[in-house]
């Protein structure tokens, strides 16, 4: 049954993939969600068997090859961190294909899009399900082909195919850390198991101690650098600051995909990598406080650029951004099972949000420019309750459940004594504020501001009218649009009620579970020190502590209501005359992209070119001394090499003695004892003086 979980999409997979054209659209759906129903089943009983009952499992099914001390095994490891991330993972991934169902239905290549949809699931499974790093490098590959795919899924749109390689490039980079990193674990550790791993790292945290001279005196242990390489890759899958610009760009993509990809896969597969490497984390303090700090500055990075966002779509995705920040933040604060528990909460609200935008924007003729929407409280009814649900569970409101996850990062921020916890308090609390704002903006410039036509004034409110009928066509002059506006069908509906009810008791529900004191869910999924005090400390925080939240998030939707809906031209005045520096720095994204371009792209394309031109104009020809070419060069050296074969006993022993001369020589300048025992010189040179 556990290996059903894999099994099934990738059949379903392969069987649209081949034969979608012959089962058409109608068999494609009933397929597509027979699959998905059964997969999120099995996910429910595996998490019923493993982290409630308490049974972990783990299956070794073949080996993909095994050459000396190096044995990779294709195994799945099914224990509560693994159960909990399938169900997420299955349950998301069964919800968007429903709502593709009736969302992407009219496209023309609907079959394909589903089928790259059961490609995402599979590759992310096989991510979450992986015994050792091997196995998860390989669904870390296919979860970057699958968005891939998925984001140039348009790919007669320009936009979209630059978005798709954008993402692929920057994850390269995160790619190549992560099996740099697995080549320094193996390197020290000499497995990729976790098991295997996480036991011997108790004892040789330590090992090969590498201390960076002339520039610092701090030691770093090899540990410590395999974590932050492994950290690196988390952040190309994450969207951390540094290599995060191809998230916002992704939302060239459909909306289901933006919805998964956002909600349970890929950006998740970061904080699910740091999670699974907890028992190494605990063990390289100095990785920890990287990854807190890089943490902190995307949760006040994305913030700030969410502020000014005038997209739809860009703005949640921003939003995911900060919300990323705040669970890899908690997670090099040594709390991963609040961090997972944040993004457990998170793949609720944050598939409303999208699937809701979705509804939206379908309903108004694929409009995305928030500046162009108003009023459409009275004519979309339902999906303005289910943005307003998201919303508010986003931002952090009181029994909703963004709310017992989040509050719960800020306190633990508090608790801890040292200057990365501290320093991250301070930049997430201000990124609470920042959602509040650009989460409450979103809603009122969609939902409650006016459309001025000149025939009222801006406090008049036209959407407040007993005939919607009426509503709709006397502002049809001017957004030709809300003609044909349409709330959810009955099938993306029932998608969005699911969500808006996880939304708002799954915190609730699950909280002593992942995160209570003395809670012992986890079990050995998650390592966490002994000593870590920190959730105990959280329950003794001045009250003020525990009141910060909830007030910057009531001062954001205030200003934000204020800036929407009272000040507007005020606001205006502000962004055009007296901070336009400042706007200008947040709407160009602190001018990342601008820096990337021109100091790292154009340079990498200017030095590849000269590269190119100087080789290509014969230079390779001229390389050998004296004009020779590298053919005739090569021959030389062959004659002479040759000329040494004479067949004379005393030649080889002359050849021998000098080799043996040579390398006791450089005995006095290097120290090749570290790698070739020294009983090998004596031994050769016995054997020279015999013969």
């Amino acid at each position: 049954m556990y290996l059903a979980l894999l099994t099934l999409p990738l059949i379903t997979f392969v069987c649209i993939g081949l034969f979608g054209r012959l089962i058409g659209p109608r068999g494609t759906i009933v397929l597509s969600l027979i699959s998905s129903v059964s997969s999120a089943l099995i996910s429910f009983t595996i998490f019923y068997e493993v982290a409630l009952c308490r049974c972990p499992c783990q299956i070794t099914y073949a080996s993909y090859f095994h050459s000396g001390l190096f044995d990779a095994n294709w195994g799945f490891l099914f224990d509560t961190l693994t159960a909990v991330m399938c169900v997420v993972v299955t349950l998301i991934s069964c919800l968007v294909v429903l709502y593709s169902c009736s969302y992407m239905i009219e496209d023309p290549h609907f079959i394909r899009f589903i089928s790259y949809l059961k490609l995402f699931t599979v590759a992310m499974l096989m991510l979450v399900t992986a015994d050792n790093y091997i196995q998860l490098f390989v669904g870390w590959e296919g979860v970057g082909l699958a968005s891939f795919l998925l984001i140039s899924f348009w790919f007669t749109r320009l936009q979209a195919s630059k978005a798709a390689i954008q993402a692929m490039l920057l994850n390269r980079v995160g790619d190549i850390a992560l099996a740099l990193g697995i080549i320094c674990l193996f390197f020290c550790y000499k497995t990729t198991c976790y098991q295997a791993l996480f036991t011997c790292v108790t004892d040789f945290y330590n090992l090969a101690a590498l201390q960076i001279a002339g520039y610092t005196s701090v030691e770093w242990s090899l540990l410590d650098f395999s974590c932050i390489l492994l950290f690196i890759g988390a952040m190309g899958k994450s969207g951390q600051f540094g290599l995060h610009a191809w998230l916002p760009n992704a939302m060239n993509a459909p909306t289901p995909v933006s919805a998964l990809l956002h909600a349970a896969t890929m950006v998740t597969a970061g904080v699910f990598l740091l999670a699974r490497t907890s028992p190494l984390l605990e063990f390289a303090p100095y990785a920890t406080v990287v990854i807190a700090v890089i943490g902190a500055i995307t949760t006040i990075f994305a913030g700030t650029i969410g502020l000014v966002q005038n997209d739809f779509k860009s703005i949640i995705a921003y939003s995911t951004c900060s919300q990323l920040g705040y669970m890899v933040t908690i997670c090099g604060l040594s709390n991963y099972n609040v961090g997972i528990f944040h993004l457990f909460n998170h793949a609720f609200f944050k598939a409303l949000l999208f699937l809701t935008a979705g509804a939206v924007i379908h309903a108004l003729a694929n409009e995305q420019d928030v500046r162009k929407f108003a009023g459409l409280q009275q004519i979309l009814i339902f999906s303005y309750t289910a943005l307003l649900i998201g919303t508010l569970a986003l931002v952090g409101t009181p029994f909703l459940t963004g709310f017992y996850s989040k509050d719960v990062i800020l306190e633990l921020a508090y608790a801890r004594y040292s200057i990365a916890a501290h320093f991250s308090y301070l930049l997430t609390c201000f990124s609470v504020f920042t959602t509040s704002y650009y989460s409450f903006r979103l809603l009122f410039l969609c939902f409650h501001t006016n459309i001025n036509d000149g025939s009222e004034s801006h406090n008049q409110r036209p959407y407040a009218r007993k005939n919607n009928l009426e509503y709709k066509s006397k502002y049809t002059n001017i957004y030709k649009q809300y003609a044909n506006a349409h709330d959810a069908d009955w099938v993306m509906g029932l998608v969005l009620l699911i969500l808006a009810i996880g939304s708002i008791y799954a915190g609730w529900f699950f909280k002593p579970m992942f995160i209570g004191l003395g809670s012992d869910f986890w079990n050995n999924s998650i390592f966490i020190k002994p000593n870590n005090g920190a959730m105990v400390e959280a329950e003794f925080l001045p009250q003020f502590v525990k009141i910060l939240p909830l007030v910057l998030t009531v001062s954001g939707a205030l200003i934000a209501y204020l800036f929407s809906m009272v000040w507007v031209s005020a606001a205006y005045q502000v962004a055009s005359n007296h901070l336009s520096n400042v706007y200008l720095f947040l709407n160009q994204r602190w001018f990342y992209d601008k820096l990337l371009n021109e100091l790292v792209a154009y340079n990498g394309y200017k030095i590849g070119f000269d590269f190119v031109k100087v080789f290509d104009k014969g230079l390779l020809e001229l390389l050998p001394m004296f004009g020779l070419g590298l053919p005739k060069f090569l021959k030389s050296v062959y004659i002479k090499l040759g000329a040494t074969q004479s067949g004379l006993i005393y030649h080889y022993a002359t050849i021998m003695i000098i080799a043996a001369m040579c390398g006791l020589t450089m005995l006095c300048f290097t120290n090749i004892v570290l790698f070739i025992d020294f009983r090998i010189f004596v031994l050769m040179v016995t054997c020279l003086l015999i013969s």
